[in-house]
């Protein structure tokens, strides 16, 4: 879920992502503006279906999305039609004689857009989405833990990367940085999200830029 992602001319991908094969699909871009709509997401297990099904882009059903979030099925299902109430997913196909709804994601990227504002419904939405990214981090380390005391756990670094920068840019380049971090990410992305490669590994990534005006200092002459 991206919070604001603009419209941009592509750029080409750094040699190491060259080699990689971005997923072949059309771009259908979601993007909620109704502050409505936004107080609606502001749901931990609504995010974590949007999470799932956005980025994976592949349809799962209430029971398998409800094992995913701890809900019951039938709570699951409330949940998923309030999100196709907004137009946020949407059923998807099923398969020979499946007795359950299967659910897909509406659009292939999805954009909050509020209009700015001390009250906006996206800091609650943001404020829930970091309240996953820890809920990720205690469940990795409670299995890394869990293996050390097994003796399973190698010797190896950890798959944890976290990285923070100051910068200071123009509006132009907040937006060419969001675009350029974006199209990587995307050339990284399965070709067939129904194939999972051999040896690779699911990693959740998060990317934040936010104004830090905490005790701006005047430039120095």
């Amino acid at each position: 879920m991206n919070a604001d992602n603009p419209k941009a001319e592509p750029v080409a991908a750094p040699a190491a992502a060259a080699a990689a094969k971005r997923r072949p699909r059309p771009e259908k871009k979601v993007e909620i503006t109704d502050p409505k709509a936004i107080r609606a997401l502001a749901h931990a297990a609504r995010l974590e279906v949007i999470s799932e099904l956005y980025s994976t882009q592949v349809s799962r059903t209430a029971t398998e999305l409800a094992a995913q979030t701890g809900l019951t099925p039938s709570a699951m299902s409330y949940h998923l039609r309030a999100l196709q109430k907004w137009g946020m997913v949407v059923p998807a196909a099923t398969a020979g004689d499946a007795r359950e709804r299967r659910w897909k994601a509406a659009g292939t990227d999805f954009t909050i857009h509020s209009g700015g504002g001390g009250a906006s419904p996206e800091f609650a939405v943001l404020d829930l989405e970091l309240d996953a990214y820890r809920r990720r981090v205690r469940a990795y380390a409670k299995t890394r833990d869990e293996q050390r005391q097994r003796c399973e756990s190698e010797d190896k670094p950890s798959s944890v990367v976290l990285a923070s920068n100051l910068l200071y840019l123009t509006p132009a380049q907040r937006a060419e940085l969001n675009r350029r971090l974006f199209d990587l990410l995307k050339d990284y992305e399965l070709e067939d999200p129904d194939h999972i490669p051999a040896g690779t590994q699911r990693m959740a990534t998060m990317w934040s830029m936010i104004p830090d005006d905490r005790g701006n200092a005047a430039p120095a002459s």
